[in-house]
């Protein structure tokens, strides 16, 4: 299902309104999820933060606020995404492909990935990347979206099949990114699955925290 090709390209595209359309399609709700995320990583107190698969940087700048000691670098493997990121005040960035990262083994304390794991080339190969550029015991985290369980599963899928992608298409005119983008999330691991993928790869401890009624999560583990 993961085609980094056609991600980059789309991405490319609709840089310069991918911010103002995830506010509006998640209803503001993806700040709190990075706020959250925000808080989390600053409880762990880390010297060195990798954001990999930055975008245009909303969670770098959100960990530059709450770990303002910290080193934090964003990294993405679209220019166009991340020149947004610089100019809103990322103050470390590079163009970088996750899958084959130019960072040192055992590099950072803590590395986060928000919405990028999900299109990635290979999710169990980009993982085991991420854990090596961790210092021993240090810490992943990952957010992206989920499918819902119970009541909530099929409201959520039909808002993600047929209204979000006409939505994004009126604001970004790249309706059929999210058509993809919403794809990718169907086909997505979540919760127990996702963590049992985490731990294959050599992390331990790998949790799972739904969010907004399981329509996103956060996972953590320990490298």
């Amino acid at each position: 299902m993961q085609d980094p090709t056609y991600v980059k390209k789309a991405f490319s595209r609709i840089a310069d309104r991918y911010v103002v359309t995830n506010h509006v399609l998640s209803l503001g709700t993806d700040i709190l999820w990075r706020k959250k995320v925000g808080g989390m990583v600053a409880d762990w107190k880390p010297s060195r933060i990798l954001d990999v698969a930055t975008g245009t940087g909303d969670l770098a700048l959100e960990l530059q606020r709450r770990c303002p000691d910290a080193q934090v670098t964003g990294s993405d493997f679209c220019p166009e995404m991340l020149a947004h990121a610089a100019e809103d005040g990322v103050r470390e960035t590079i163009v970088a492909d996750a899958m084959n990262m130019p960072f040192e083994d055992d590099s950072y304390d803590v590395l986060t990935v928000a919405f990028g794991l999900r299109n990635m080339a290979s999710w169990p190969d980009a993982l085991t990347e991420m854990r090596r550029v961790l210092k021993p015991g240090g810490h992943l985290l990952v957010l992206d979206f989920s499918l819902p369980t119970g009541v909530m599963r099929g409201p959520y899928r039909f808002y993600l099949n047929k209204v979000l992608p006409k939505i994004a298409g009126l604001m970004t005119g790249e309706g059929d990114a999210y058509e993809y983008l919403a794809g990718t999330i169907e086909q997505f691991p979540s919760g127990k699955d996702m963590c049992e993928l985490i731990e294959s790869t050599g992390f331990t401890d790998a949790q799972a925290d739904p969010l907004t009624f399981g329509v996103a999560s956060i996972y953590t583990a320990t490298a």
